[in-house]
């Protein structure tokens, strides 16, 4: 084994936080801006790439981390370590509501492909790299189902997805078509396209994307109900237009109307 063996806790419903427990020396690595809190003895390192140590020499971090810098991630990761004697625990807060997801990638074959904000924390040791979709349309057209994170290693992964978290069992050549957006990760198995959605009336006036993603099994897919794009698009077309609030029955609206002589 290659990675840190870790262990954790859940923690919350709906706001969730994942708990980690380190061993004396081991470490666990997270993207920058989700820790919550740690335990005094823990050492915090801000490290080039993502530790693992597969990168292969400077050049190797180097395109390890431009290619992070594509799913408009950091440069950088931080490792935490414990340097005392006893256990020590580290915990780190989903960004927003939603569900974390453990991924032991050991019972995954390995890999784990997911979508490029999903990452949360890992084992020191675990690879955190891009995955392209092979297909050139989808690559010009698929939006957010083209450039996806792929986690590498033996060890504990930890995703976040927004809403409800569902997995998927499919079968051999079995198919499931899911919203862009709402697609979290997928076992190395699955073959997964991206489609436009037919019919020029259903893209315009239907509600939804203009493709979706179409997943092939064997394999595991975890969907979501609420992306983080659907829940700020809701929320910024609910932002009161520039110059303040003037909603019926609001003292705010009252105070407008004062000073504008109303």
């Amino acid at each position: 084994m290659n990675n840190h063996d870790i262990d954790f806790k859940l923690v919350g419903d709906d706001m969730q936080f994942v708990e980690v427990e380190l061993d004396p020396q081991e470490t666990v690595i997270a993207e920058a801006g989700s820790l919550m809190m740690m335990e005094d003895g823990i050492r915090m390192e801000t490290i080039f790439g993502d530790g693992s140590g597969s990168q292969g020499g400077i050049m190797g971090k180097l395109f390890s981390a431009g290619k992070r810098l594509i799913t408009g991630e950091s440069l950088f990761m931080t490792a935490f370590t414990n340097e005392g004697r006893d256990k020590k625990h580290v915990a780190f807060a989903a960004p927003y509501p939603g569900k974390i997801v453990p991924m032991d990638l050991s019972e995954q074959g390995g890999k784990i492909i997911c979508q490029k904000d999903a990452f949360l924390a890992a084992a020191k040791g675990v690879s955190v790299g891009v995955e392209f979709q092979r297909k050139l349309g989808t690559g010009f057209f698929g939006g957010e189902g083209f450039i996806m994170q792929k986690l590498e290693g033996d060890g504990l992964a930890f995703i976040h997805a927004g809403g409800t978290i569902q997995k998927r069992e499919l079968a051999p050549g079995e198919t499931l078509k899911v919203d862009t957006g709402c697609l979290v990760a997928m076992s190395r198995t699955i073959d997964y396209d991206i489609e436009f959605v037919k019919g020029i009336k259903t893209a315009l006036f239907g509600g939804e994307g203009l493709f979706f993603a179409t997943l092939r099994g064997p394999g595991s897919v975890w969907v979501q109900s609420l992306p983080f794009s659907r829940l700020a698009s809701r929320v910024f077309a609910a932002m009161p237009a520039a110059g303040g609030s003037k909603d019926e029955g609001s003292m705010a609206k009252g105070l407008f109307n004062l000073f504008n002589g109303d």
